[in-house]
């Protein structure tokens, strides 16, 4: 998906799949948004480290949680993204007192949405002549979304928070 952020440059999305083995009552997730090294099913490849920038510029409090990439439809808030060995890690709550939310956390529950997608500006790429694949080595990250179809199918949540706080396992 293409569509032009307010400087009219391109503004990118890449799906990754959302697995919630569990699903707790309070709408709290983490897993996966983007994995490192991984071509996508758009040919595209993120490198270690190209979220670091707009994170330390952002924050998780800068970063939207969306569904479908639609900016009319915040779902919640992201309360942690962080870049480990693997990838870009996220960790968030549905406010389940937004209708929609409540709709996708049912969603969840039964299994029928399972995706996440990053929504972001590209900063720094280059693409390898011989296989054709685009290294993204710095990404501006705008939002990361609750999606139906993925695009990296092997990222997954990891965990989805109990109703009582407690830590994930």
């Amino acid at each position: 998906m293409r569509r032009l952020d307010p400087a009219g440059a391109a503004f990118e999305s890449k799906l990754l799949p959302l697995h919630p083995e569990r699903i707790g009552r309070d709408g709290v997730f983490e897993g996966y948004a983007s994995l490192f090294r991984v071509p996508d099913l758009g040919r595209d490849v993120v490198e270690p480290g190209a979220f670091r920038d707009s994170l330390l510029r952002r924050g998780p409090g800068g970063v939207k949680m969306l569904w479908q990439h639609d900016p009319a439809e915040p779902i919640g808030r992201w309360s942690s993204l962080v870049e480990d060995g693997r990838g870009l890690y996220v960790r968030g709550r549905l406010s389940l007192s937004v209708a929609r939310a409540r709709e996708i956390h049912a969603l969840m529950l039964d299994g029928a949405i399972d995706g996440l997608s990053i929504g972001f500006r590209r900063e720094k790429a280059r693409t390898e002549p011989r296989t054709g694949l685009r290294r993204l080595e710095r990404i501006d990250l705008w939002e990361v979304s609750v999606v139906t179809f993925p695009m990296l199918p092997q990222a997954r949540i990891a965990a989805v928070k109990a109703e009582r706080p407690r830590a994930f396992t």
